[in-house]
């Protein structure tokens, strides 16, 4: 396996020896550089665009999810490591649905476990270490239970319907219903799932599991 750049972009001193040494332990890596900001990092993008980035998000100044995603889809070849503390469901959801490009650790996790992390990235495959596969599907399995004993089994089928986008005059073709009919569904799914409107029902449509990523932006 051909050696890699490391680009460790995490604000703890004793974080960024405990990784460097696990780095060089490795054998793989041809040079290691270091990013206090996001500026800086996409600098040094700019100059290794098939660098290994070791990032502690929690402790780093991306404003959120989309943001660390666009940068991911600015350079493509970029393999990266989330080396964090805990990380909130939504954006692990997010960022695990929507690129394959990243891993993620969390730095409770056993030194095992770590270097399986880092093995992965540095090969250029992704890895989620057990505690967030754990968080990922316990959530999911709440909303699709949730989701079992308060809809119906057509109420299921046009939430899905709204999440991937369709309109009401669309899912009443579709389903032979009138226009109204399709209203009263939709308000009963919204009064169900105690939500407000289309973006928070998608929401939880993709948390249950209804609709997968690839159909939600298509």
């Amino acid at each position: 396996m051909e050696q890699k750049d490391i680009i460790i972009a995490d604000k703890q001193d004793i974080t960024r020896v405990g990784i460097e040494a696990l780095v060089n332990e490795t054998k793989k890596v041809a040079s290691i550089r270091y990013a206090e900001s996001k500026a800086e990092l996409i600098k040094l993008l700019s100059l290794h665009l098939d660098a290994v980035v070791i990032l502690d998000y929690t402790l780093s100044d991306f404003a959120g999810v989309d943001e660390l995603l666009n940068v991911g889809y600015r350079f493509s070849q970029v393999r990266w490591l989330l080396f964090s503390d805990e990380l909130s469901y939504d954006f692990l959801r997010r960022l695990t649905s929507t690129s394959e490009s990243f891993s993620i650790v969390l730095k409770s996790c056993d030194l095992d476990e770590i270097n399986m992390g880092l093995a992965h990235a540095l090969r250029g495959e992704r890895f989620l270490c057990g505690r967030v596969t754990n968080q990922l599907l316990q959530a999911q399995k709440s909303s699709t239970d949730t989701l079992e004993h308060i809809l119906t089994s057509t109420e299921k089928e046009i939430l899905k319907e709204i999440a991937i986008g369709k309109t009401t005059k669309e899912i009443a073709a579709n389903r032979n219903l009138s226009f109204h009919t399709v209203i009263t569904h939709r308000k009963n799914i919204f009064r169900k799932l105690e939500v407000n409107n289309v973006h928070e029902a998608t929401k939880y449509a993709i948390r249950a599991g209804l609709v997968d990523m690839a159909e939600y932006y298509i």
